[in-house]
């Protein structure tokens, strides 16, 4: 017999042993109380005499009990599981929803920042443009006059990187037209008609294909500088 069911057994026997000694001093008439030396006298004979059928019996109960016990025991450990798993099943999905939040605002930030840049460009080459307004319109015009108003239209900063493409493109003839292709003026525009979209006087006025220029350079490259690197790799723009 294992631990266990000696334990079950005893607390049954024990019950067994108090009840027939109170039945006992009853039936005799006895004034002793039922834990007195009578009644456990002869509750320690009855021990000795229940029967092995009853004993198995007890055995049983005390497992079933035991069981019982266990499984309430692991219900509240898988349920203290469950909900240990729900917090960090929270918890990380917390974290992720912050993390997308963030990278969210980080490329809202990155295009608005965009495009205060753009509109600041824009703003530029437009300021720089309304000065070419004062460009008196010749009948011709040598390489310096082109030069200097490229200068008075173009930023600055980009001037040289414009240079460089205008020099290697056409050599700042504004009448130049390629043989093979068509492509006509400073910028070699393909087809030069594009170039009406700034002025109507793009075949004969040099400021007209400038500007141009310069709008084809910053949205397409982003400014003639980034446009003259593409050149040097590619030899076009």
């Amino acid at each position: 017999m294992s631990p266990i069911s000696v334990r079950g057994f005893a607390a049954a026997s024990a019950t067994a042993v108090t009840a027939v000694g109170s039945v006992v001093g009853i039936a005799s008439g006895s004034s002793a109380q039922p834990g007195g030396a009578e009644a456990t006298a002869v509750g320690a004979t009855l021990l000795a005499d229940i029967p092995a059928g009853q004993q198995a019996q007890v055995q049983t109960e005390s497992l079933t009990q035991q069981a019982d016990a266990q499984a309430v025991q692991a219900d509240a450990s898988a349920k203290k599981a469950a909900e240990e798993a729900a917090r960090k099943a929270a918890a990380q999905t917390a974290v992720a929803k912050k993390a997308d939040a963030e990278k969210a605002a980080k490329e809202a930030k990155e295009r608005a920042e965009a495009k205060t840049t753009s509109a600041s460009s824009s703003s530029s080459s437009g300021s720089s443009q309304g000065g070419s307004s004062s460009i008196p319109v010749q009948s011709s015009y040598t390489t310096a006059q082109i030069k200097a108003i490229a200068a008075q239209i173009v930023p600055g900063g980009q001037l040289q990187c414009f240079s460089n493409i205008v020099e290697r493109e056409s050599g700042w003839n504004y009448q130049a037209v390629n043989p093979s292709s068509g492509a006509y003026g400073l910028m070699q525009a393909l087809p030069g008609s594009k170039m009406s979209s700034v002025g109507a006087d793009w075949r004969t006025n040099p400021a007209t294909q400038i500007k141009w220029g310069l709008n084809y350079m910053n949205s397409v490259y982003g400014s003639p500088c980034d446009a003259w690197t593409y050149w040097q790799a590619n030899h076009a723009y």
